[in-house]
Formats: C-alpha cells, sequence, structure tokens
C-alpha cells in the first residue's frame, strides 16, 4: 500500500494546527466553513449515512463492493485510513489523487483563515467538496464519532441512514452508559428518511426507537422486517418484504460479517437501484477491507513464520471487537499465539479478556509513529490480570516475533496481531 507523498504530508501538518483539540464534538465550525465554501454538501450525490461502534467500514465496503459490480458510480468516505491518507477519500471507485487532496486542503484551509477548527472538521469539508465537483450515484458516508456532533451530520436530507451494531467506546466523548451512546449514534436520523438497523441491544434499541418516533422515522429492523442466514454450503439467504437474494459469502473472514452484510443488503435494498444477480455475486468477491480479519499472505513477516504457521491482522479495539475476534477463534480452532498493542485510553482489560481461553501465549509491543499508546508492560499486566497464562512485553513486532518463535510449535497455527487500527496501519506500512 502506497504512503502519502510530501506536499500531503506538509499539508496535513498544517491543519492540525487549527484547533487546540484534536477532538471537540461541535457541528457550528463546520457549517460555518461549509457556508464559506458554498455549501457543496448540499450538491454531493444521494447520502448513505452510516453510524455505529462495530461494523461501520465493513457495512460500507460491502455495499460498495456490490454497487460496483453493478456498475454504479460510488462515492465513500470513511475514516481512518491504515497507511495513506488518500484511503479516506474515494471518488467513483478510485482513491482521491493525493496531488488533488492537497490542493483541496490548501484551498480549504485559505478559505477557513485563521478560525479555529479541528483536523477532522476541515478534512470533511475537503471530502465534500470533492464529492460535489465530480458526480456520482451514491455518497456512502461514515461518521467519524458518534453521530449527533459529528462533522458529517450536515446533510440535511440522506437518501437512508444506518445504524451498525452499538457498544461501550469512546466513552469520554459520547458518554457513560449504552442508552447515551445509542442516543448520540440514532440522532443521524432525519425525518423522512429510513433508518436500518442491525440488532441491538435492548438499552440500545429502546433509544434507537424513541428517537425514530420523535423524528418521525421508519426503522428497518434485523428479525422484524429483514432477516439474513447463510447455510454449510456457503450460500447466504437475504429476505424482506419485498426483496429474497441469494449469493455467495464474502470474502470477508468471520461469522460476524454476515451481519454486516445483512445491513448491507437491507440497505440496498431500500436504495432506488436495481442490483442484479451479477453485482451480488461480483460484488461478494471483489470486496476489500484490509485490517478486518485480513490473512496475510506476503511480506516480512509472512516469510519469518514457520512453515504451516499463518499471520493474521486485525484491527478491532473495544470490548465488543474482542467478543467477535474470541468467537472466530472458537469456530476456527487452532494453536493461536498472538501480538497485541493497543492506545491507553481503551478499555484493554475489556478487550482482552474473551480472546484469553484461545491465546497460549500474548506478546505486547508498542505502536509506532502514534502517541498515547499502552506500554508493552502495562499491557502485560493487564492481560495476566484478565487470565492470561503467558504475556511478554516486547519492544517492536520483530522482537515480538522472534520471543513467539519457541511457542510455534507444530503447524497449522496461527500468529494473531491486534488490538489497534494504528498498529495495523504500521503493519501494512512496514510489512506490506
Amino acid at each position: 500500500m502506497r504512503s502519502d507523498p510530501p506536499d500531503l504530508v506538509s499539508a496535513l501538518e498544517r491543519i492540525k494546527t487549527l484547533h487546540p483539540k484534536v477532538i471537540d464534538l461541535s457541528l457550528g465550525r463546520i457549517e460555518r466553513l461549509l457556508a464559506d465554501l458554498g455549501s457543496p454538501h448540499l450538491r454531493v450525490p444521494p447520502v448513505v449515512h452510516v453510524a455505529g461502534t462495530n461494523g461501520k467500514g465493513s457495512t460500507i465496503a460491502m455495499m460498495r463492493a456490490v454497487l460496483e459490480a453493478s456498475e454504479y458510480r460510488v462515492h465513500v468516505y470513511t475514516s481512518p485510513h491504515l497507511v495513506s491518507f488518500t484511503e479516506r477519500i474515494r471518488l467513483c471507485g478510485d482513491l482521491i489523487d493525493a496531488t488533488l487532496l492537497a490542493e483541496l486542503i490548501s484551498h480549504v484551509e485559505h478559505v477557513n483563515g485563521d478560525a479555529p477548527i479541528t483536523f477532522f472538521e476541515i478534512i470533511t469539508a475537503v471530502a465534500y467538496l470533492a464529492y460535489a465537483q465530480i458526480p456520482a450515484d451514491v455518497l456512502l458516508l461514515e461518521t467519524g464519532l458518534g453521530g449527533r456532533l459529528d462533522a458529517t451530520n450536515v446533510v440535511p436530507h440522506p437518501r437512508a441512514t444506518v445504524l451498525t451494531p452499538i457498544a461501550m467506546d469512546h466513552m469520554g466523548y459520547l458518554g457513560d452508559s449504552l442508552a447515551e451512546i445509542a442516543g448520540e449514534k440514532a440522532a443521524i436520523m432525519k425525518t423522512g428518511t429510513p433508518c436500518i438497523s442491525a440488532a441491538q441491544p435492548p438499552e440500545a434499541k429502546a433509544v434507537i426507537n424513541q428517537t425514530a418516533s420523535d423524528a418521525g422515522v421508519d426503522v428497518a429492523w434485523r428479525g422484524e422486517d429483514w432477516t439474513i442466514e447463510d447455510d454449510p454450503f456457503g450460500t447466504v439467504r437475504y429476505q424482506d418484504a419485498q426483496t429474497e437474494w441469494s449469493l455467495p459469502r464474502p470474502a470477508l473472514a468471520g461469522s460476524h460479517q454476515i451481519d454486516n452484510l445483512g445491513v448491507a443488503l437491507a440497505t440496498l435494498a431500500r436504495l432506488p437501484f436495481a442490483i442484479p444477480g451479477f453485482g451480488l455475486r461480483g460484488g461478494m468477491r471483489q470486496i476489500e477491507w484490509p485490517a478486518r480479519l485480513q490473512k496475510l499472505t506476503e511480506g516480512s513477516l509472512v516469510t519469518r513464520n514457520p512453515l504451516g504457521w499463518e499471520l493474521w491482522l486485525d484491527g478491532g479495539h473495544n470490548p465488543s471487537a474482542g467478543s467477535v475476534l474470541a468467537h472466530w477463534l472458537e469456530v476456527e480452532p487452532g494453536p493461536t499465539v498472538a501480538i497485541c498493542g493497543m492506545m491507553a485510553g481503551k478499555d484493554i482489560g475489556g478487550y482482552l479478556k474473551p480472546l484469553a481461553p484461545f491465546l497460549s501465549v500474548l506478546a505486547t509491543v508498542p505502536i509506532p509513529g502514534h502517541d498515547g499508546y499502552a506500554t508493552p508492560d502495562d499491557l502485560a499486566q493487564i492481560g495476566l490480570g484478565v487470565g492470561l497464562k503467558q504475556v511478554v512485553p516486547c519492544p517492536d513486532v520483530e522482537a515480538a516475533i522472534a520471543a513467539l518463535q519457541p511457542h510455534l510449535n507444530g503447524s497449522n497455527g496461527r500468529i494473531l496481531i491486534c488490538g489497534s487500527l494504528y498498529l495495523a496501519g504500521e503493519i501494512l506500512k512496514t510489512h506490506g
């Protein structure tokens, strides 16, 4: 995967200085800047706005794959990126050109002047400007954090809103209860716009239903308005009152991806696009979403593994993501060791606890190039506290691979690198 050229890196560094806080949730600044830019957010293609705690990116990747395989033009906005910042903005199937992105940033920076604005807000304004200039059939728009005060939440009439599974995360910004977090995310719903939701915990579902009732929104719930099932032979069946689709399993590992696929299909079924059979089949083959249970097949780390040991990469970083990963390890049994790096503000114990029964040894590492990570020693202590039997603090991933070698007995096992999208990005950047 490509890294960024110097002119883009320089532009990104400049706009990081425009606000003293990395995160400061508000709509006032982005609304002011968009108005000064001529309101490009009002000229973008029809929007599908996606919020949730887990599965947002996978759900968007599935919708994009099916729509593109069906020959529609698709813009996409997601975050964070893994290697290149251009991954955040897709224009009709391609990553935005790095030179164009640097020029758009300079233009928006000039229009903004010295007014305070966060990094994410100015990048979102840049994205809206790009999407308004290039025609497309649809814009798949992922929230950055929460929903109600997220910079993406300025499109007055999206074509659909989507809620993926909601769980505890980012409590310092969104609230200390599932109800509070669900309320922030459900606030992307707009009167007259259908909302499609994954199955949710009862506390979150109650808030979503109340928010929908207040806004006059119909929510299409899994199990009530649509269903999805897969069989042992690799066929997935989706059904709602108007639509029945049969398609192959998606090219993403993990049974949780069937859940994400259901949300994607339920959304597509409610859009004004004809989805042909070749679009469904081709989309399932074409899906790409790196660092979400991704099996690495090349690169320097792969060549260091004993014959028969697989190398897997996953960027999940909250307790819900840990549970999903543990379920995958349970249904795909085999010797497993892990390398973990996490940011200090995460619920590290909540993430590691469900993994503990499935890991024979855990190596803990820092996250290079990023501030605020949990130290390997701190990670190790937390891991031991939640039931991991053997933990080895290491200075980097290369040392972790070496430290794990004595534990890689036999064949057909796996090494799992996990705990952070930032760590996953560094792995992809450094080791291909």
